[in-house]
């Protein structure tokens, strides 16, 4: 099978409102380390994933999959994931009737294995608590098998005891062979979960750099500035 990766932005830009919120990126994404992306507040890091995944058309620039469509084989979750009125297995059988794939199931049931959900497999998912509605979004987003998987602040709002469950969930998934990027406010899970950073600052792509070098010596004044508290966290 064929991959999708590599992942290359080239000058992309994007505007809305009259603003410029993603200024001429330019990157390229292959399988292997995984990636967080750091800033400030208001940087543009939600907005370039969103770029990324293809869930925003650039206003300047490309994006490409390694020269085709990237279909079923990426996904995203999101801060809040969306549940439906449904079961957390149905809400993860959903998700494969709509990419089409046989049994689905018995793969929903093995994706909610793997994030330690069997349990709650029949319970309503909009009941769960927050961590565990989180679980519920990576098994939707895991039973797909995607090539890459997009992490936008997947344990912002959990308290540390979930937030260690879906730690544990993205480096199985990683293991497996899953390309990870994510997005993350907390340095410390940016340290633990990370292999290179990504810095944004003010819609500009100021430094890519192994997650010890950013952390130790910082390329730039602004990324040494948010290491320090001097701008402001997302």
């Amino acid at each position: 099978m064929s991959s999708i990766l590599p992942l290359v932005l080239r000058e992309v830009s994007f505007a809305a409102g009259g603003r410029t919120i993603i200024d001429r990126v330019s990157v390229e994404l292959s399988l292997g380390p995984r990636t967080v992306i750091l800033g400030a507040n208001g940087a543009g890091k939600s907005v370039l994933m969103r770029l990324m995944h293809g869930l925003l058309v650039p206003t300047m620039g490309t994006v490409s999959w390694n020269g085709e469509a990237p279909g079923r084989k990426q996904a995203m979750v999101f801060q809040r994931p969306v549940m439906l009125r449904r079961s957390a297995l149905a809400n993860v059988v959903y998700a494969l009737k709509l990419a089409r794939f046989d049994r689905p199931e018995e793969i929903a049931l093995r994706a909610l294995a793997d994030v330690g959900l069997t349990g709650l497999a029949n319970r309503p998912a909009r009941v769960l608590s927050g961590g565990e509605q989180q679980r519920v979004a990576l098994a939707r987003a895991w039973a797909l098998k995607p090539e890459v998987l997009f992490l936008d602040e997947p344990t912002a709002n959990l308290d540390p005891g979930a937030a260690r469950e879906i730690e544990q969930a993205i480096l199985a998934m990683h293991g497996a062979g899953t390309k990870i990027v994510m997005i993350t406010h907390n340095l410390g899970q940016a340290r633990r979960l990370g292999e290179e950073v990504l810095f944004v600052h003010q819609g500009r792509l100021t430094e890519r750099a192994p997650i010890d070098r950013f952390f130790s010596q910082p390329g730039s004044a602004e990324a040494a500035a948010f290491l320090k508290g001097e701008l402001p966290w997302v």
